[in-house]
């Protein structure tokens, strides 16, 4: 398995997709060698003036308790507590998290041996090895391994409060489908799924991916931003929150840590969509269920 770098950058840095392509071997993909450090950070491109948001070692420490915290247990499970953290220590724009070259960096010349520990399947094809998807190191935002978690802890995030963002990585189908879905940049909707999935409505694989597809599927008819106005967000709140990474204390590991205080999903906005995606999650189950019975 691939070993944590034995010398750090000191910074975080970005690595265009081309150049990170180059170092997706085999080998690498396998676990059975570590990408080639030395080379790969002479094609780095330094970071603009981001101060100690780009200091390598705080989030290098989150790689390293995540798992160890979780050596004993299934992988899977790290992901809830892992994305806050990491969206709370990097304190990043949604400009800024939107460049895949930092992701790339991150996957590659930090932390590899997070993503084969995290995303190395039981059994290869054929006769192949064991591999991570490739893009795992390199892809797109709902894919990477960390960009996925920085987006479900953005975009789940209820304001300053990450508990949200827990239940929707605690669930593997809410992280490989619902992620996918643009509906979700809608703060009220993003809210209104987890809720269905923190009640219960939607347990299995099959039933989160029933609901997204019928949230999905209604978006284009129904206008959510009109049934469930969100508040007026304020973003100088985001860059104070950014400003202050230069004092912040390390981000807690016993309890959530908190996120930019850029306010609350409103309320009644959450429930209007949570009744609304009831009913729709209940007229699609009973379409599909009518669909099987006559085909059977």
């Amino acid at each position: 398995m691939t070993d944590k770098p034995e010398h750090l950058p000191e910074r975080l840095a970005w690595l265009s997709d081309i150049n990170a392509a180059k170092y997706l071997s085999m080998e690498v993909l396998s676990g059975q060698e570590a990408p080639p450090y030395i080379a790969l950070n002479k094609l780095t491109e330094p970071l603009g003036d981001m101060g100690a948001r780009s200091e390598v070692v705080p989030v290098r420490d989150l790689i390293d308790d995540v798992m160890h915290l979780f050596r004993n247990d299934t992988p899977t499970k790290a992901d809830a507590w892992l994305a806050p953290r990491l969206h709370s220590v990097l304190r990043l724009r949604r400009s800024e998290a939107a460049d895949s070259r930092l992701w790339n960096f991150l996957a590659l010349a930090v932390a590899p041996d997070y993503v084969a520990w995290r995303h190395l399947p039981a059994k290869g094809r054929g006769d192949l090895p064991p591999m991570v998807a490739a893009s795992r190191f390199r892809g797109p935002h709902y894919t990477q391994a960390f960009s996925r978690l920085w987006w479900a802890a953005e975009l789940f995030r209820d304001g300053n409060d990450y508990g949200p963002v827990q239940v929707a990585c605690g669930n593997q189908d809410v992280l490989n489908t619902v992620l996918r879905l643009d509906v979700i940049d809608h703060r009220p909707t993003a809210q209104a799924l987890i809720r269905l999935v923190e009640r219960g409505k939607a347990r299995t694989g099959r039933e989160v991916n029933a609901l997204a597809r019928a949230v999905n599927t209604s978006a284009s008819t129904l206008l959510y931003d009109v049934l469930a106005e969100d508040g007026v967000w304020d973003g100088s709140l985001l860059e104070e929150w950014i400003k202050e990474a230069e004092s912040a204390p390390p981000v807690p590991r016993k309890i959530l840590p908190e996120g930019p205080d850029d306010g609350p999903v409103p309320s009644e906005a959450v429930d209007a969509l949570v009744d609304r995606f009831e009913d729709l999650f209940d007229e699609f189950a009973s379409v599909s269920e009518k669909g099987g019975a006559s085909g059977g």
